[in-house]
């Protein structure tokens, strides 16, 4: 039998898979590693924590499985961190990671300075606090004379590829979420390094997400276990997700809630402008894009909602109430944007409400609220999508939105599509274990992958009186971003008053 491994860095653990040849999940592994929010806004990680976890999960991963039988290994990625490194490849400071608010006025800058038609006719994306060119800026800015020793920046999960292999690199899928990619051309873009004094040197070398970078080092081969087997680029992990998920096709939507929340559609055509409305990205598939809409706080919501008001009931206590809510939970309406916005409000001051909230409320009402919440702000980029033309046939769902029968069922009623879920979900992490099967040649075709890995279980089809609800109630929750963004800046002075947050552990 031989195997491959996926390796998908998130933002609160790595999660390695070991892959046969038939898809199927012959083990998996797991280790978490700290956050750090040192002041408002910021959030970093030590690059040297993935590295370490990553290679124990790995280890774990392949306990007992004779070392010759993987052939390769790729990767999935949190996107948007930045690392910087020096000229020994050490990185010169914690990671930024890409739900760090910090650079709001670094955003400004790109907008002033390259103009906002330039950077959307490049990198298809609009300037947003969470991608990397921003944070490139920010440490040139207030951090100058380690800027000075950078000798190169990557994205997280090619410093723990370039740790086990010794290479630089970082694949199209990624590179196109730094603002720096032009998109269409597949090219690191002069124009961008130029207006912002960005030295040509800082960028590495660009490469397709199935392509061999380098072979496992013999310091990694002893602590993993393995041989010097092959190393492939990988991708990022909305790419990678949708990947695993089978979303290779037009008319297929991948709709994501994990911390934050995803909207993704497949592209064929690179040529498309979205005018910044929603992310448009190059895919891990060879000659193909994907739009994709994000929700910044999806599934973060709903933890925040239990550990915050209810955190004796389990989320399946929680789901139970919220069952007995009807549709549209007795007029109460929740935004999620306890972290701020990003499609279609671009907003890191805006923050979240309930609207409504009155004293015949239960929990359950409020808990089907904020399942309700979170899916109008993915709504609203599958609206965008719709408006651009786009037919929508069928969404999967992943992540937390797909364990759960009723918010499997409140997405068939709000996006007003046929909902479903995999019988056996392993999102980003089987997207890479894909992304080293096509490398090694396992087979020429995505599709044919996807068919061999992937297998998707039983649609929910809209209710129509539910979707009759939520469609009058949709056009109320657009409403609400404007009558709270002023009252949201207003009360910025307020929100921190002067503790430091420290480092926060994740599992």
């Amino acid at each position: 039998m031989a195997y491959v491994l996926g390796v998908d860095l998130g933002t609160s653990a790595v999660k390695v898979l070991l892959v046969d040849e038939q898809g199927t999940v012959a083990a998996e592994a797991s280790r978490g590693y700290p956050l750090y929010h040192d002041e408002p806004g910021w959030s970093e990680q030590e690059p040297e924590d993935w590295v370490e976890k990553t290679v124990e999960a790995i280890a774990e991963a392949v306990r007992g499985i004779d070392p010759e039988q993987v052939k390769g290994i790729s990767f999935s990625g949190q996107m948007h961190g930045l690392v910087l490194i020096d000229e020994a490849g050490a990185p010169l400071r914690r990671a930024i990671l890409w739900n760090d608010t910090r650079t709001t006025a670094q955003c400004r800058k790109i907008e002033t300075e390259l103009t906002l038609e330039t950077l959307h006719r490049i990198t298809k994306n609009p300037a947003l606090e969470g991608f990397t060119l921003p944070k490139l800026l920010w440490v040139q800015e207030h951090e100058p004379a380690l800027f000075k020793q950078a000798a190169a920046f990557l994205l997280p999960k090619d410093y723990v590829r370039f740790r086990l292999n010794g290479e630089l690199g970082m694949d199209y899928s990624d590179a196109a979420g730094t603002l720096l990619l032009d998109v269409a051309n597949r090219k690191w873009s002069r124009k961008i390094a130029d207006t912002f004094q960005l030295r040509a040197s800082l960028f590495p070398p660009l490469l397709e997400s199935h392509a061999e970078a380098g072979t496992l080092l013999p310091e990694m081969q002893d602590q993993t276990g393995l041989r010097g087997i092959p190393l492939f680029a990988g991708g990022a992990d909305n790419a990678c997700g949708a990947l695993g998920t089978g979303i290779l096709q037009e008319g297929s939507v991948l709709s994501s809630t994990g911390t934050s929340g995803v909207m993704l559609a497949f592209e064929e055509d690179g040529s498309k402008d979205f005018g910044g409305t929603v992310h448009y990205f190059n895919h891990a598939v060879p000659n193909a894009y994907y739009t994709m809409g994000v929700t910044l706080a999806a599934g973060h919501s709903l933890s925040w909602f239990k550990e915050q008001l209810a955190p004796d009931h389990s989320f399946e206590e929680l789901l139970a109430l919220a069952e007995k809510s009807p549709a549209g939970a007795r007029g109460l309406l929740f935004t999620p944007y306890i972290s701020g916005e990003r499609t279609p409000h671009p907003d890191a001051d805006i923050r979240g409400s309930f609207i409504g909230l009155h004293t015949s409320h239960t929990l359950g009402d409020m808990t089907r609220a904020v399942l309700e919440g979170i899916t109008f702000s993915l709504n609203e980029s599958l609206q965008l999508f719709r408006e651009q033309g786009k037919q929508v046939h069928t969404i999967i769902a992943s992540g937390g939105g797909a364990k759960s029968q009723l918010w499997l069922q409140i997405q068939a009623d709000i996006f007003g599509a046929a909902t479903g879920r995999l019988e056996s979900e392993q999102g980003p992490g089987l997207g890479a274990a894909m992304i080293a099967a096509y490398g090694l040649g396992w087979t020429d075709s995505y599709k044919e992958l996807s068919d061999r890995f992937t297998k998707a279980a039983d649609l929910c089809e809209p209710d129509p009186d539910a979707a009759a609800v939520y469609a009058r109630l949709f056009p109320i929750y657009q409403q609400v971003y404007q009558a709270t963004a002023e009252l949201s800046r207003a009360l910025k002075p307020f929100r921190h008053a002067g503790s430091k947050q420290g480092a926060e552990t994740t599992s």
